[in-house]
């Protein structure tokens, strides 16, 4: 497929940037107001009304951030806050970010409010003023070169490092050279690969930062005792962490890596990157992404407007405000699970498709996404979010050599 592709029509947030959807998200501070938040959603009764929260009391540096980054992100038109009103979460702070960004927002607080069914109830009703408000936002144009695209594996076996994520990185090359941004992760499935990684770096001093991000991950899961390599894995027929990183690595492409994020960072420009979501430090909250959609919600916050899931196992989640591809590396799997899947990269496999085929089928299915085409993932109503506890330190310059130029 060309590296000239047609545009879309997209969003106009205040900011400038461009979103592919129009989501209102009721997002609740506390574990204990998640219960009436989610029962706003469900009472207004609107595809376009997604929940999303943090469940811990006590402050987290990196979930305030995550939850600014999302709130704010180009996907979400409005935004509705709810507070149990004694938790640690700053609701003050976190409105007034989203309220800079230009797009509605209100908080209710439960404790303040009246109690459950009071906040839902007021709840409700602000969601529907803030979708009649979000209704209105201006339709522009869109690029693909203006796109944000994120990539992972769940549920991996033998046939993913054949088919899947390299029909992925092809998409990715063909996106990447029209000027899209595209970000792949996560180091602790990388293992094996830093060195080649690094030879693909646009610096040398982004190379000796990527082969750090990796043993890093390696350091970290050498602690905890526990591997990114399940049972499940070997089961589909992976025999080695190397094994399975190199299949999970073939979904970068072949471009030139100009960047390491972290969650929450927004790229400086178009180009491959890659997320690191290893904490920081000594291992202090447990396992780093406990489900395939901690690691979606940290590529959203990066602000991938969509975002590619191989699977060959099979797996049927999507996300809240971003769409999800789902491309079955497994042919049989395809033919047990097709009603969740988007594409059959297990045709590959078969001969009936070759790994540029189904490059192109990606691409092409991306910019339908983006252009307003349901993924079937959204078509089946899946929202699946999750924030956990982390730690983060802020990247150094090495890490994004295209921000000094």
């Amino acid at each position: 497929m060309s590296a000239e592709f047609a545009p879309f029509e997209a969003f106009l947030r205040p900011d400038g940037r461009k979103g592919i959807r129009n989501i209102v998200v009721v997002a609740y501070l506390v574990e204990c107001a998640h219960h009436v938040a989610r029962r706003i959603v469900e009472t207004s009764c609107h595809d376009d009304v997604h929940l999303i929260g943090f469940p811990g009391c006590y402050p987290n540096t990196y979930a305030y951030r995550m939850m600014e980054a999302l709130t704010t992100h180009p996907n979400v038109g409005g935004v509705v806050l709810v507070s149990l009103g004694c938790e640690g979460f700053n609701r003050d702070d976190l409105k007034r970010h989203v309220a800079a960004s230009g797009r509605p927002v209100e908080t209710f607080v439960v404790q303040q409010t009246g109690g459950t069914r009071a906040t839902i109830a007021a709840g409700v009703e602000a969601v529907s003023r803030i979708r009649a408000e979000a209704a209105m936002t201006p339709r522009v144009p869109m690029e693909a070169s203006e796109l944000v695209i994120g990539t992972i594996c769940g549920g991996s076996d033998g046939t993913s490092g054949i088919t899947a994520n390299p029909a992925v990185g092809r998409a990715f090359d063909s996106l990447g050279a029209a000027g899209a941004t595209c970000i792949f992760e996560e180091t602790g499935e990388l293992v094996g690969c830093e060195a080649i990684m690094a030879s693909r770096a646009l610096t040398p001093e982004l190379g000796a930062e990527l082969e750090r991000c990796v043993q890093k991950a390696e350091s970290y899961y050498t602690v905890m005792g526990y591997g990114s390599f399940a049972p499940g894995n070997a089961e589909g027929g992976l025999t080695t962490q190397e094994e399975k990183s190199m299949g999970a690595y073939s979904k970068s492409g072949s471009a030139p890596i100009v960047g390491i994020l972290k969650p929450g960072d927004i790229p400086p420009s178009g180009g491959l990157y890659l997320l690191d979501v290893v904490p920081d430090g000594e291992p202090r909250f447990g396992f780093p992404n406990i489900a395939d959609n901690a690691e979606i919600v940290e590529l959203i916050a990066c602000g991938a407007h969509l975002n590619l899931f191989t699977t060959g196992r099979g797996s049927v989640v999507g996300s809240a405000i971003s769409p999800v591809i789902k491309i079955c590396a497994n042919p049989e799997t395809y033919r047990r699970l097709s009603d969740d899947m988007d594409i059959d990269a297990g045709r590959i496999m078969e001969g009936r498709a070759s790994i540029d085929e189904v490059g192109d089928e990606i691409t092409d299915l991306i910019l339908r996404v983006a252009g307003g085409e349901p993924s079937v993932s959204e078509a089946l109503g899946h929202t699946e979010f999750i924030l956990t506890y982390k730690s983060f330190e802020p990247v150094g310059p090495a890490c994004l050599p295209l921000k000094r130029a």
